[in-house]
């Protein structure tokens, strides 16, 4: 459909996208177009888009792209490539086609509709609020109201959320109400952790709760300044770090007044490991999970690892609803890859982590790094190791604040009446507070 001879863009950033086509490498070419594709010419963004999309065989956006590459004036051509954007996860692709769409037809929903959508998948809720507000005569209650109270939420106006929340009335179609059951309880965690925690746009331990009721146990002491704000990027986990996590847990316990009567094991190792040295810490019993148990801490040390056991997608859909007395705990938590499930405490977050038992990364006899074997020990050895460890954890820099555990003792005691509620639904952005990450 697209001859490289005859059909080759022109500008210089968009050729540097079409020669990593010409190596095979589909992922490096749309890298190049994520740098330039607010103000490079769409038709001819199209032309790259469309390559890509044959070589991986996605017949609807080379179509869709073919179309645009053909007539990039068009509005329907503009919102047909933004839709399929969309739906093979380039929402940044979509964004400036979708835009010039609303350009040409101002107050079209089903245009500020996708091009929310598209915003609100590339974290950008700030805008995605400013298209819902130009907009504010046409919007139908659900889903434009209610998207408009979200994307406040997610972008730190609590002030505009609560006002837009407060006109919406019932829906109508059922399939809204955990929508709307949701969205309460968003607004519910806020007012509560207010009066403790500034939500300011580095206000990470609160967002966290806002957004998906987590009471995040610990801050990254490294980059706070640079731009982490409490988040890691990449992490060499150790047995310290993870009986840290376990004792802030333990004062979480302690401090919401939940009485836990066991500890849940998961099937993945991982879990196993760091579920027998909570056990122990915990001074509680130790069983294998099972759905439906009440009064239990559920421990997980990486939800996405679950995830890759053969048991783990109908232990994480089991977990999705809450039971009675249990709390579901993680340690070690991506926020660049979300798991399908949010615990209802985390030990830290990060976008990537090597557990204590893995490859990790030493320093060899000739001083060079290299990458030691996986621990392969019985799960309880390593786990009484955990429980042995030193839990006092190395200064960070000097320009990180200090994250004492009366400071999160003070949050959960304001916090405790509206933790637990709910769902676990899966958070689909890190919210007002931003952190840097690598590609």
């Amino acid at each position: 459909m697209f001859s490289r001879r005859n059909h080759r863009p022109k500008s210089a950033e968009l050729l540097a996208a079409w020669e990593r086509l010409d190596a095979g490498d589909i992922p490096g070419a749309l890298r190049r177009l994520r740098a330039g594709a607010e103000t490079l010419p769409p038709g001819e963004v199209a032309l790259v888009v469309g390559r890509a999309a044959g070589a991986a065989g996605f017949d609807d956006l080379q179509k869709a792209a073919a179309a645009l590459a053909a007539h990039p004036e068009k509005g329907r051509a503009l919102y047909d490539f933004g839709y399929a954007c969309i739906e093979r996860g380039l929402p940044y692709l979509a964004i400036p086609a979708l835009r010039e769409a609303l350009r040409q037809n101002p107050g079209t929903r089903v245009l500020f509709r996708e091009l929310v959508t598209a915003y609100e998948r590339e974290g950008r809720h700030r805008e995605a609020v400013e298209v819902l507000t130009q907009h504010e005569s046409v919007l139908a209650d659900w889903p434009d109201r209610y998207l408009l109270a979200f994307n406040a939420i997610m972008s730190g106006d609590l002030r505009l959320a609560n006002r837009q929340h407060a006109l919406l009335p019932d829906p109508q179609d059922p399939q809204w109400l955990p929508t709307q059951a949701r969205q309460r309880r968003m607004l519910e965690r806020a007012a509560s952790a207010a009066p403790v925690s500034p939500l300011d746009l580095t206000d990470l331990r609160g967002w966290q709760f806002v957004m998906g009721g987590t009471v995040l146990g610990t801050l990254s002491p490294f980059g706070f300044a640079a731009g982490m704000t409490g988040r890691y990027a990449w992490l060499q986990d150790s047995h310290d770090q993870c009986l840290h996590g376990l004792l802030r847990l333990k004062t979480l316990l302690d401090a919401a007044e939940v009485r836990p009567r066991s500890v849940s094991l998961l099937p993945d190792r991982g879990s196993q490991i760091l579920g027998l040295a909570a056990a122990e810490v915990l001074d509680l019993p130790a069983e294998p999970f099972a759905p439906g148990r009440e009064d239990t801490v559920v421990i997980a040390y990486d939800l996405n690892e679950l995830a890759g056991v053969s048991e783990g997608p109908e232990v994480l859909g089991q977990l999705f609803e809450r039971v009675p007395g249990q709390v579901l705990h993680e340690h070690a938590s991506s926020w660049t890859d979300a798991p399908v499930v949010t615990a209802d405490s985390v030990t830290l977050l990060h976008q990537s982590v090597v557990a204590p038992w893995g490859e990790q990364l030493r320093q060899g006899d000739d001083s060079d790094a290299e990458r030691a074997p996986a621990d392969d020990r019985p799960a309880a050895e390593i786990a009484a190791e955990i429980a042995g460890a030193d839990p006092t954890l190395i200064e960070g820099d000097d320009e990180t604040p200090a994250d004492p555990v009366d400071r999160l003792t003070g949050f959960v005691t304001a916090i405790r009446g509206s933790w637990l509620q709910g769902d676990r639904a899966r958070l689909i952005s890190s919210g007002p507070v931003t952190s840097s990450k690598f590609a």
